[in-house]
């Protein structure tokens, strides 16, 4: 087991975050479901998959399936992936989250800001990060974006930007980010945003006076016993994670172990809007405790408050950081409406129905080697049917 918390001073795990293991007969039950990821992984959706499914307080499904790469798109001059094995996956193998990391790490360290009272949801942004609005004279509009539009993607930010092509340093990248015109009036149309999770990030660093990947190690990870979730996993483990990306074109290298999002790598690999590993297991922990109405972490009404999905702008599926289904929906046809949940770039997702009291988190490598195929997008709503109609039997 992979431990990064050898702090002595670090909160014990609570026992309500403790899951009771009940996958001996999963092969039998999910059969379907787990039938749907072979063929995507012979298909060369992704080459590596890995589930956890909860449910009631059991985790009643933990597999790996597949290999790091699938032969066609494995480089053979990597000694690092020869070394990591095409048969080495299993449950507690890590996976690039990606946009996973806006939900488990940075949505949940503004919800325990917020319930210490030292984050205002309507706040200016401006108020924390004056840079966003040091141009302001030429755009008034930016004094209205708050915190609230940040983790709701309706302040106007667009979508993404290729920052890494110019940004040399988290220096450059962040005032590149600060700095990034508004596309539309705050408020009128949610675009799901980086660039203002970017900016989120940095309110967040210094309402909490502590970074990002120190915090939430400290108040998230430890509590919830989630030992193999870190930001920029050590040199030494990195050969045992699945490559994300063979990078040609900016780090000219493949993308193992590393945060595959690019900005990110310019950051440091520590990131609010991508850079977290984790392992299906650990994510299920996570789930647990957001079924349990946030304990040990969190309060009850902080997790109903972030979850629920907002009234503007009109027409928006957004919660507070958090996703909730719309139709369709990469959750499938039957998550419940007080469901919520995230996706992430390279193929990862965790959906979480309070209804249910359920939880599905699917991690793969869908971006190796160059991110071209799509083919989650159908496949993930049909695993997720397949294991709720298999738990309905």
């Amino acid at each position: 087991m992979i431990c990064h918390n050898t702090d002595l001073s670090m909160p014990a795990p609570h026992p309500s975050s403790t899951l009771l293991e009940a996958f001996k007969h999963q092969d039998k039950i999910f059969a379907p479901a787990f039938a749907i990821l072979h063929e995507a992984i012979n298909q060369k959706a992704f080459p590596a998959a890995s589930v956890a499914v909860t449910h009631s307080g059991s985790l009643v499904a933990l597999k790996a399936l597949g290999s790091f790469t699938s032969e066609a798109g494995a480089p053979s001059s990597s000694r690092s992936l020869r070394e990591g094995g095409q048969d080495a996956l299993h449950p507690t193998t890590l996976f690039d989250l990606a946009s996973l990391t806006k939900a488990v790490a940075t949505t949940t360290i503004a919800m325990l800001l917020y319930e210490r009272g030292l984050l205002d949801l309507e706040a200016p942004v401006s108020a924390i990060v004056p840079e966003f609005t040091t141009d302001a004279a030429r755009d008034p509009r930016r004094q209205e974006v708050t915190l609230r539009m940040l983790l709701t993607h309706s302040s106007g930010l667009p979508a993404h930007e290729k920052f890494f092509l110019k940004a040399r340093t988290r220096a450059e990248l962040l005032e590149a980010a600060f700095t990034t015109p508004l596309a539309v009036d705050p408020a009128t149309r949610t675009e799901y945003s980086d660039i203002g999770f970017i900016i989120l990030g940095t309110a967040l660093e210094r309402l909490a006076d502590e970074s990002l990947d120190r915090f939430s190690q400290r108040e998230i990870f430890a509590p919830l016993a989630m030992t193999h979730t870190t930001f920029n996993p050590p040199l030494e483990i990195r050969a045992k994670i699945p490559p994300t990306a063979d990078d040609q074109t900016f780090r000219r290298r493949i993308i193992q172990g590393e945060v595959q999002d690019e900005n990110a790598s310019v950051l440091g690999g520590v990131a609010p809007h991508a850079g977290l590993f984790s392992t299906a297991e650990d994510l299920a922990k996570f789930a647990q405790a957001m079924l349990n109405h946030g304990s040990p972490i969190l309060r009850p009404e902080t997790v109903a408050l972030f979850t629920r999905r907002e009234s503007t702008p009109p027409g928006t599926s957004r919660a507070l950081g958090w996703d909730t289904p719309s139709a369709p929906s990469q959750s499938g046809k039957y998550f419940s409406p007080q469901s919520f949940g995230h996706l992430g770039y390279t193929g990862t997702s965790l959906w979480i129905d309070p209804a249910r009291q359920l939880s599905i988190t699917l991690l793969t490598n869908r971006t190796w080697p160059d991110s071209s195929n799509q083919a989650i997008k159908q496949i993930r709503p049909k695993f997720h049917d397949a294991i709720i109609e298999a738990l309905k039997e």
